[in-house]
This record gives C-alpha cells, sequence and structure tokens, in this order.
C-alpha cells in the first residue's frame, strides 16, 4: 500500500515588482514629496521640479535612468556646490549663521518675558544634577 498523493500546486509567475518613487523630499524646504520628476527619454532629459520652493534641475539621462536617478544627481549637484562654496551661504560662513541657536534667554531658563541681565551671565542651575540622591539606598 502507498502513500496518497498529494495535490500539487501551480507554479506562482514572477511577483510583480512596485514602481519606483517619483516624489521625493526637498532638501531645500524639507517638505516630503514636494519634488517631482519627469524624464523624456526620447530627448535624453530629466527634469526635477520641487511644487513647494520652485527649485527646478535638469539632468541628462539614458534608456536605463530611472526617477531615482534624477534626484540623486540633484543631491550630487547640491553637494558639489555646497563643497565648492566651503558652506558659505550668500557669503556668510556657518560659524557666524545660526539660525537654529536658541536665544540667550532660552539657555538660561528665563521665562517668556523676562529680561537676561549680567547677573544671569555666570549663574549655573544645578538644581536636576543629584536628585536620585535623596532616594539612593544607603546599604
Amino acid at each position: 500500500m502507498g502513500k496518497r498523493k498529494k495535490s500539487s500546486r501551480k507554479p506562482t509567475g514572477p511577483r510583480k515588482r512596485e514602481p519606483l518613487a517619483t516624489n521625493f523630499k526637498c532638501v531645500f524646504c524639507n517638505h516630503e514629496t514636494a519634488v517631482t520628476v519627469k524624464i523624456d527619454k526620447k530627448g535624453g532629459v530629466g527634469n526635477l521640479n520641487c511644487k513647494s520652493c520652485g527649485q527646478t534641475f535638469q539632468t541628462g539621462v539614458n534608456y536605463l535612468s530611472q526617477a531615482v536617478d534624477v534626484y540623486a544627481d540633484w543631491i550630487d549637484a547640491c553637494d558639489a556646490v555646497a563643497k565648492d562654496s566651503g558652506g558659505t551661504v550668500d557669503g556668510v560662513p556657518p560659524a557666524i549663521r545660526r539660525p537654529n541657536q536658541p536665544q540667550a534667554s532660552a539657555r538660561a531658563g528665563l521665562a517668556p518675558g523676562e529680561k537676561y541681565t549680567d547677573e544671569d551671565d555666570g549663574f549655573i542651575d544645578d538644581d536636576g544634577v543629584d536628585a536620585e540622591a535623596d532616594y539612593a539606598d544607603d546599604d
């Protein structure tokens, strides 16, 4: 006596690949999916455009190029420009230009509307440094 014959499954075809993205994040305005890429393969040109800030970029493409390649060329071109200019924006070096640095009053822990004085200049706030020491076990 033999075993029962198992039913065999039909071979599945190749899985469908998801298409590559054509919308990307803008490096200038940081909006997600604001950058769209269009490729003209007959003309050999890839166009990149940001809907938010209006940045545009154009590069040459071949028959293998995808939208990701145009976006990568744009990122590389932005990095090259930043490297050539030495990181300066409008002639101001990055050491002088600090747009994200908090104000002195925010660093000192002053309340909104309170003025920063010379007395606050050397003040060090150590209130929370050893707050756990009161609860430590003395075993």
